[in-house]
């Protein structure tokens, strides 16, 4: 089991990043997937849920300015970010929902500063 997640980066506050998480030696296609983040100096928190079918499920904090989605094609998920906010800087990582919050993965930088 392998995850690669891109897209990560610098912005402003206000800016706009996509993330990228593309599996590998397995399907995602039956399971839930989520976003994670560890910001300096916190535990890690759940970002997004993205289920198998249905609406997907954000922590409040993110609600109305993340969008996640997936595409099994690609064995892939999305994390498109609007609006970033300081608050916001953190590692991104992808896992399955079975996995809980375990990152396996290098995962993404995102630092939003002015």
């Amino acid at each position: 089991v392998q995850y690669v997640e891109s897209g990560g980066g610098m912005v402003q506050p206000g800016g706009s990043l996509t993330l990228s998480c593309t599996a590998s030696g397995f399907s995602i296609s039956p399971y839930d997937m989520v976003w994670a983040r560890q910001a300096p100096g916190k535990g890690p928190e759940w970002v997004s849920r993205i289920p198998i079918g249905g609406r997907n499920y954000y922590t409040d904090a993110v609600k109305g300015r993340f969008t996640a989605s997936r595409d099994n094609d690609k064995n892939t998920v999305y994390l498109q970010m609007n609006n970033l906010q300081p608050e916001d800087t953190a590692l991104y990582w992808c896992t399955r929902i079975t996995e809980g919050l375990t990152r396996r993965s290098q995962g993404t930088q995102v630092t939003v500063s002015s």
